[in-house]
């Protein structure tokens, strides 16, 4: 008997030896999900100021890590292009948009940078997480590649799909061509109170339900809460309808001043920006207009309280299946609120709020969009801070042990989710893919290190470019301007994080060496030349 059993255990520790590093490891490595708001500005949940009940996301935060100084791509889907690849947009071939169901548009550029879909020199992260042993899921918007369907998530590397293929949707009612796709087919919503931000997350625990413990799995979900159409669940608007008639100007000094008992900007008095240029003060509109505005963020805010409530389901499937700890859980948003179309009260006829066949731009408006980046200014788009500034919560008890509630504030951007999640993964990056394609190399840093102790391989130059608005962060100086202008603006972070006080007049070479730096960074990834100008 002692002689039987010495030999199976030969048998097995070879049979442990002869399987590859991905299977040896599953025991090991986390699960990953990665959840995307999308339009969602950076004061909008609790943990950064909101007064919107968020306590799930808030719970992330206060079991993991925040970052107050984390950076997006400005858009829907540069940022997609980003976060899946570990690239720079344009070098993925998504500088400006992604093609919508009205055609590729963006082929009479002519430039690599703007093809608009994901082109095959880039890896997305379903892919690298698979070939190391992952089974991979997502759910939600993909907006990176919409007519062939090799442009679709089961091509480029996910095992199954539920969600919107193009971008912006009816909540209540997707339909073609902007309808819902599970895998590879065209499907219908399902049941009479069919709402998008409960459906994605009822996927995506599906197919964990439906994933064998024994390999780790990879979960992006997208949502496309609170992007407009202004749609949310009649319960939901209930408990939002009085809060906004204090409005706008109230709303925003009350999440300034939580901001500042959070610690979010380390103890500095950053300032509150001003209230946007074409937003009147709140006294000064008309009782109608008060109460129609105020109607749009409580229905604004209860699209974010729904995906929070959706947020607190997966949570509570995770903790039901003994997952919690050992998985990394990134939230994140992928632009500054959103003021489209640039209008006060916002956009699309009142009569069209929760339309379920409207799907264009109706929307809160610019005088919300400008309490939504709270305390900055500008918004989506622009690559001023209210555009590109995005909260990030990293929650993996097993993987950060005891840092918990702990704000991060070394400044840190999109290229580095990709090394990040491959360090966590133990996976590798390809040099080589898509049958014998040259994929481009990773310059992002892995944020584990800065996850645990607060400080991690910093970048010395940071760079942003999307329709036009260029920027380049260098240590605590920022430059901002539009491609066509002659002179950089030019903020010291460290004393003016919402940048008001143009400092490049006092310092010429500075802006100088900036201005090398982003040339040289514009024409190596693909931002230069461009054979056309947005108008």
């Amino acid at each position: 008997m002692t002689q039987l059993l010495k030999i199976l255990f030969s048998l097995s520790v070879l049979l442990w030896l002869t399987l590859p590093l991905s299977a040896q490891k599953k025991a090991d490595r986390p699960n990953i999900i990665l959840i995307m708001a999308d339009d969602m500005g950076y004061s909008d949940v609790g943990c950064y100021g909101s007064e919107i009940p968020t306590p799930n996301i808030d719970r992330l935060a206060k079991n993991g890590v925040r970052m107050s100084s984390f950076y997006n791509q400005a858009r829907c889907c540069p940022t997609r292009a980003t976060l899946m690849t570990g690239l720079f947009p344009h070098q993925t071939g998504i500088g400006q948009m992604t093609n919508s169901p009205k055609g590729d548009q963006f082929k009479k550029w002519g430039t690599e940078g703007y093809i608009g879909y994901l082109n095959r020199k880039c890896v997305t992260m379903a892919e690298a997480l698979k070939e190391a042993g992952y089974n991979t899921y997502m759910a939600g918007k993909w907006h990176l590649g919409y007519h062939q369907q090799d442009r679709w998530p089961l091509q480029r590397g996910y095992d199954r799909y539920y969600g919107i293929i193009s971008g912006a949707s009816s909540y209540f009612a997707p339909k073609a061509p902007r309808g819902l796709t599970l895998d590879n087919t065209h499907v219908q919503p399902e049941g009479e109170n069919y709402y998008t931000t409960d459906a994605f997350t009822d996927y995506a625990i599906e197919f964990i339900e439906g994933h064998e413990k024994l390999q780790p799995y990879f979960l992006y979900l997208a949502y496309n809460a609170p992007h407009w159409p202004l749609q949310a669940k009649a319960e939901d608007i209930e408990l939002f309808k009085e809060k906004y008639k204090a409005g706008w100007d109230v709303i925003r000094k009350a999440r300034y001043e939580k901001q500042q008992q959070l610690g979010l900007f380390e103890g500095r008095e950053v300032g509150l920006s001003p209230r946007d240029e074409i937003v009147r003060p709140w006294e000064q509109l008309s009782e109608k207009e008060q109460e129609e505005v105020a109607y749009r963020m409580a229905v604004y805010a209860a699209q974010i309280y729904s995906m929070d409530q959706n947020i607190g389901k997966l949570i509570s499937k995770l903790e039901e299946r003994n997952e919690l700890d050992n998985t990394l859980i990134i939230f994140l948003s992928d632009n500054g609120g959103c003021a489209e179309p640039y209008k006060e009260l916002g956009g699309g006829d009142f009569a069209d709020i929760n339309n379920p066949a409207k799907t264009g731009a109706i929307s809160y408006g610019q005088g919300w969009a400008n309490v939504s980046n709270t305390p900055f200014s500008k918004y989506k788009v622009y690559t001023h801070e209210g555009g590109i500034s995005t909260p990030l919560i990293a929650h993996w008890p097993k993987g950060l042990k005891k840092k918990k509630g702990e704000i991060v504030h070394q400044p840190a951007y999109l290229i580095d989710v990709m090394p990040t999640v491959l360090e966590a993964a133990n996976a590798q990056y390809p040099k080589v893919f898509h049958q014998g394609n040259d994929i481009h190399p990773l310059e992002g840093n892995s944020l584990i290190q800065l996850f645990k102790k607060g400080k991690g391989t910093q970048h010395e130059y940071m760079f942003w470019e999307h329709q036009n608005n260029c920027a380049v962060r260098y240590g605590e100086w920022k430059m901002v301007k539009k491609l066509k202008d002659q002179q950089w603006q030019l903020y010291d972070l460290t004393t003016d994080r919402t940048e008001q006080h143009d400092v490049s007049a006092q310092h010429p070479e500075l802006v100088k060496q900036l201005d090398t730096k982003w040339q040289e960074w514009a024409i190596s990834h693909y931002v230069l030349p461009k054979k056309l100008q947005e108008k």
